[in-house]
């Protein structure tokens, strides 16, 4: 499996002013300026990409890839360019059928759905899945006047709904999938789809206030012995105590659940939307220093951990299962 993301921002879209990007374009030249590199050319390649381009504007929404098969998980301000690059395949000629999971409704996870173009293609079939009772009702209030112009009425693709049960594992386009609740106000599932001995977890908008095995009780599962969790890492150590019960982490929280429920590889994202490139970067930082200290204490009391690699996640990126 692969896993793209088409939006890695929370709370709100936050495209980059100008002045920002002017800003980082300074910053590169000077950078460039002072490097060994001979040319422009090898030093651009020597960039990561959000060193380039940022870590990106949009709001959640992930995509699960497997072959000729896929997921979308959640449906925030990057499915609309999700949407445009199926256009160029079956999805532009009304022969796709597309598999939407909804963690929850909150705006920031559902705000690009109205400009997904494939849901306006006669002859697509597009199933929302979701653990809530009220899925189909909120799906259908976003194509409804004042809040959209067009009403759900008259979209002309083929459109189902889905209700999953919680912790019941179903398969859905050959990849199994099994919704397990985070803790995030308003109820909100993230889940783990599993597939060819492969598995993923995706684990945003959560505060994990559950850490312990007895306190996450049977959701337990969505962590345990994963090859890839994309977790919620918003806040920073100060902000997430300023900000309880708002439903987000720090990324520390989710090495302390990879180290323990023996996750292979971390990404981090739902970036606050005020989060400069710079202030991500310091979360970086702070994560590192985080491990290192949690590796310590572990190694001075002769506790084995799970070794785990991380990043935080950008717009555009491409994962391996």
């Amino acid at each position: 499996m692969q896993v793209k993301l088409w939006g890695v921002r929370g709370s709100l879209p936050r495209p980059e002013t100008p002045e920002k990007l002017q800003q980082r374009i300074v910053s590169l030249l000077k950078d460039f300026e002072a490097a060994s590199t001979s040319s422009a050319t090898e030093f651009m390649a020597s960039l990561k990409p959000h060193q380039l381009g940022g870590y990106g504007g949009n709001t959640s929404c992930m995509q699960v890839l497997d072959g000729d098969k896929d997921l979308i998980i959640d449906c925030g301000s990057g499915i609309k360019d999700l949407g445009m690059q199926m256009m160029a395949g079956l999805a532009g000629q009304g022969k796709a059928k597309i598999s939407i999971l909804l963690t929850h409704f909150h705006w920031d996870h559902v705000i690009g759905l109205p400009f997904f173009v494939p849901i306006f293609i006669p002859g697509n079939e597009i199933t929302f899945y979701g653990v809530q009772e009220n899925l189909e009702t909120c799906i259908k209030e976003m194509f409804k006047k004042p809040f959209f112009p067009v009403d759900f009425s008259w979209l002309p693709s083929t459109i189902k709904f889905e209700k999953l049960q919680p912790r019941k594992t179903v398969q859905i386009d050959s990849f199994d999938v099994t919704p397990y609740q985070l803790d995030h106000p308003d109820p909100c599932w993230g889940y783990r789809v599993d597939k060819d001995g492969k598995s993923y977890a995706h684990c945003v908008d959560t505060e994990a206030t559950r850490i312990s095995k007895d306190e996450l009780g049977e959701d337990i599962k969505l962590y345990q012995d994963v090859n890839l969790m994309v977790f919620d890492g918003q806040y920073t150590l100060v902000e997430v105590i300023e900000k309880v019960n708002w439903g987000h982490a720090v990324a520390g929280l989710g090495l302390d659940l990879a180290m323990q429920e023996r996750v292979d590889h971390v990404v981090f994202v739902h970036h606050d939307p005020y989060a400069t490139h710079q202030k991500i970067q310091d979360a970086i930082e702070q994560t590192r220093q985080y491990q290192e200290v949690r590796v310590r204490e572990c190694e001075s009391v002769g506790q084995k951990i799970h070794p785990v690699t991380w990043e935080f996640g950008y717009e555009g990126m491409v994962i391996e299962v």
